[in-house]
């Protein structure tokens, strides 16, 4: 009879639990985070407007170009239509500064410098005021304000320019020394380039010999972090001596002097510089002796 009473009671409860939950779940609405949600905690749009502003202050950015490229540097100046209609009927001035002089470079769109690489660009209708730097030299390096002057006060955004100088160097020694007949292989490692070079050129003696490809060629392989070129020449004579640069836009050189000679000659040259440098070695150790006894004897 228990049992019976029991199912009697599930089966009566049941059907209005489901109901309950059925209407409850009508009754959810999903939580959105409204889009105006700053307006909403701030009392009024002047407080959230300070705010803004006290955000975009003193901010600072980086820009990295290399030596000869063009730099932007850029400034974003939000609800400059709505500013300029406050504040005094249009006195509000964006400027980029230089500071390592304090030079006044661009006010608006004027430019206060003789320098012709210096220009601000400003799209109509744009929030960013532009400084574009042409040709860039390592006395460009160094931090730029764009500063926007307002009747309540002065924001400004800072730039670090750093501008870099790609390098090169050869693989290997100063000198390098090979047989006639045998093959010169040279690697040349180009660093520190945002950017790969274009081009990559050899010389031999102040002579280009990229596109000289009877006996030589030259194998460019340009990867994230460096630009790697190589140059083989097969059958080295003894006219292929001399000094071989590996060059490329806007980065400094570098050089090795290839000797190419027969094999006895090559011998004979490392002979005479092991014996050059055991003489060297000799002639110093005979000073710091002499040096010795005399600081004794003067004792």
């Amino acid at each position: 009879m228990r049992d019976r009473l029991s199912w009697y009671m599930v089966f009566l409860i049941l059907p209005t639990i489901l109901l309950a939950r059925s209407l409850d779940k009508d009754r959810r609405v999903p939580y959105s985070i409204p889009s105006d949600w700053k307006t909403l905690w701030f009392s009024n749009l002047d407080e959230l407007q300070r705010v803004n502003e006290a955000n975009d202050n003193n901010t600072v950015s980086n820009v990295t170009v290399q030596l000869g490229g063009t730099a932007f540097l850029h400034c974003k100046v939000r609800n400059l239509a709505e500013r300029t209609v406050s504040d005094a009927e249009g006195l509000l001035q964006i400027s980029w500064i230089r500071r390592r002089d304090f030079h006044v470079l661009t006010s608006s769109m004027f430019t206060y410098t003789n320098d012709g690489r210096f220009q601000v660009l400003h799209p109509e209708g744009s929030e960013d005021w532009t400084l574009q730097i042409k040709y860039v030299q390592e006395r460009d390096n160094g931090t730029y304000e764009c500063q926007v002057s307002r009747t309540t006060g002065i924001l400004s955004h800072f730039v670090n320019l750093n501008i870099v100088i790609p390098e090169a160097f050869i693989l290997g020694s100063d000198e390098h020394h090979v047989d006639v007949g045998s093959i010169i292989n040279l690697v040349c490692i180009i660093e520190k380039s945002p950017t790969p070079p274009q081009y990559v050129f050899w010389y031999h003696n102040n002579r280009m010999i990229n596109f000289d490809t009877t006996r030589s060629f030259v194998v460019v392989q340009t990867d994230p972090s460096m630009t790697q070129s190589r140059l083989t020449i097969h059958e080295a004579v003894e006219s292929d001596t001399g000094n071989y640069t590996c060059s490329s836009s806007n980065t400094k050189s570098a050089s090795i002097f290839v000797f190419v000679t027969e094999g006895d000659k090559m011998a004979a040259i490392q002979r005479r510089k092991t014996s050059a440098a055991e003489k060297n070695y000799c002639e110093l150790l005979v000073l710091i002796v002499t040096i010795a006894i005399d600081a004794v004897l003067t004792r």
